[in-house]
């Protein structure tokens, strides 16, 4: 792992992410490896050479470029974080969000946080002075054998599952993120049943290949579920997997696995529950 101090010019950025006004990374890189983040993007920014995974830079200025004594971000949602995890192990040294988290306070912002680590339990006593805040837990499965797969670093789920109920139990508004729905991997019903008791609400995200993501997917396939490659290949490679008959496209079979599908089966589900669901599918 190369790990690099840095000194950013700027901290908080507007987004376009449609629960946020402005997001925050206190880092660049991620230790998790998950096989797959679409924040790999971030690399070609950074000079870094090195495998997605591989590196962290450390934004050691981070806390002082938070503005003081402005009405600026009053009621606006800040959210940590969009292309690292706010809780990396790192963070146990360098404090780097639980400072800035403290000079958000005075500025009164919806506080919004995503994470797969535990330690934000840290960070419950100055979370709790915010007005409106809310938590969320990422879970793309709850088998540890897949989870150790697919998120190599990433806190077991164990650990997640109890930090979101001391969390809930806390009284701050907690959510969890399924995220992302890989076919025939994710149980997204029994990972709502496990932790529904716990979460005011879920989100959903289905997985997405675009840039250099699917070469991860596909050789993560390959080594451990060698029975999938074609399946996954069929679902999100058609512009491959089709040939002309008499001018037009044609298929072999459709795929067994519905994105479309799966998209709606979740809406009626979380109907048919009374859970408040939000989905964010890429189409």
């Amino acid at each position: 792992m190369i790990i690099r101090e840095i000194e950013s010019k700027s901290i908080l950025s507007k987004t376009g992410i449609p629960i946020a006004d402005y997001v925050i990374n206190p880092y660049t890189g991620c230790i998790h490896s998950c096989i797959f983040c679409y924040a790999r993007f971030m690399k070609r920014f950074t000079g870094h050479q090195e495998d997605w995974g591989k590196f962290i830079d450390v934004k050691v200025n981070a806390p002082d470029l938070i503005p003081e004594n402005t009405l600026k971000y009053e009621g606006k949602y800040i959210f940590l974080s969009s292309v690292t995890d706010p809780y990396l192990p790192l963070e146990r040294e360098y404090r780097l969000t639980r400072r800035i988290i403290e000079k958000l306070i005075p500025l009164k912002p919806v506080l919004g946080i995503l994470t797969k680590s535990d330690l934000i339990l840290r960070d419950l006593d100055i979370i709790k002075q915010f007005e409106n805040s809310e938590i969320g837990f990422s879970f793309s499965t709850l088998d540890e054998n897949t989870r150790k797969e697919v998120e190599p670093a990433a806190s077991p789920i164990e650990k997640r599952i109890n930090a979101l109920k001391e969390v809930h139990e806390s009284g701050i508004q907690t959510y969890v993120f399924i995220s992302p729905i890989l076919p025939y991997l994710t149980d997204w019903k029994d990972i709502i049943e496990k932790t529904g008791e716990y979460a005011d609400f879920f989100s959903f995200e289905n997985l997405n290949i675009a840039g250099t993501v699917w070469s991860s997917v596909k050789r993560f396939l390959e080594e451990k579920h060698p029975d999938l490659v074609q399946e996954y290949k069929e679902i999100y490679s058609d512009n491959v997997y089709w040939e002309i008959v008499e001018g037009k496209r044609s298929f072999p079979e459709p795929p067994k696995f519905s994105i479309l599908e799966v998209e709606e089966e979740i809406k009626e589900f979380c109907r048919a529950e009374s859970l408040d669901c939000r989905l964010y599918f890429h189409h």
